[in-house]
């Protein structure tokens, strides 16, 4: 998930991009860090083979880390003692100056991250969490849309929805349909705008031209559900609040975490997702 956390088309948002095996890492792996004996020729062949040299998130210490601008991942890579952070636009940005060795690692949401690991033989995740969140919807300061959405995802959490939802992009359940507009559905009271960041499988993504995920599918049901027709607006994730302070969008949904810095100019809904920041690393 995202602080300021199912079937992706691989040939949508894969990383057609070759490691570079000769580029050395950004931060070089403390002496002795390996436990790999060099008098054992399997062994010592095996290490040189293996570019990883962070195994747990105190190994960040020191590094240079990779961050979509603006995300939760973003304003936790400013604690890490002693840590260069670098800040990208998208999270394919971050995840190629991995692979180039431009920098050590990439925090990110952990379902993101685990497309990024199947698209990419040389990256892998941590098994240790980086930290844990909730994801919500964001609205205007006071908007009446607030109390209006808190009552579609009650109603869409309880009728199953959501699980259907998150049955098609997560679970990996066989033939899950998530949501499908009911025929007949009618927009009495006009269009609502969302702004998103559309490079965040499988929270949303490109399908073609449309864009689609777990938020996009939230979304249109919680349109439909208050009699609005759903428009979503891809931008770069930094502009999705100033987007909603100026109109030009009426809510933002793109795996965004609830913090007390956000709650200064936007509102937001009750939670509707867990997720989970985790850390990318070379294999």
């Amino acid at each position: 998930m995202k602080k300021l956390i199912s079937a992706v088309l691989a040939g949508v948002l894969a990383l057609s991009l070759a490691a570079c095996g000769s580029t050395p890492p950004a931060s070089e792996p403390a002496s002795g860090s390996t436990a790999t004996s060099a008098s054992t020729p399997a062994s010592a062949s095996a290490a040189a083979e293996s570019k990883q040299y962070i195994f747990s998130v105190d190994d960040l210490t020191g590094k240079n880390i990779g961050v979509q601008l603006g995300t939760t991942g973003d304003i936790y890579a400013q604690d890490v003692e002693g840590a260069t952070v670098e800040q990208y636009n998208k999270f394919n940005d971050a995840v190629l100056a991995l692979k180039q060795g431009k920098v050590d690692a990439v925090i990110i949401d952990n379902e993101p991250g685990k497309v990024f690991v199947e698209q990419n033989d040389d990256i892998t995740m941590l098994d240790e969490d980086f930290a844990v969140e909730d994801y919500a919807i964001a609205l205007n300061k006071g908007s009446e849309l607030t109390a209006q959405f808190n009552e579609a995802i009650a109603a869409i959490q309880e009728n199953g929805t959501l699980d259907a939802i998150l049955d098609k992009y997560i679970n990996g359940v066989e033939g899950a349909e998530g949501y499908v507009t009911p025929e007949g559905t009618e927009y009495p009271n006009g269009t609502l705008t969302m702004a998103t960041n559309a490079y965040f499988p499988p929270y949303e993504y490109y399908e073609g031209d449309e864009i689609v995920g777990i938020d996009a599918e939230f979304a249109k049901a919680i349109c439909d559900y208050l009699g609005y027709e759903l428009v979503i607006e891809d931008m770069e994730f930094a502009s999705i609040i100033p987007a909603i302070n100026s109109g030009k969008a009426d809510f933002g949904a793109a795996g965004m975490t609830v913090t007390e810095e956000r709650l200064v100019n936007v509102d937001f809904t009750n939670s509707y997702c867990t997720g989970i920041q985790s850390v990318l690393v070379l294999k």
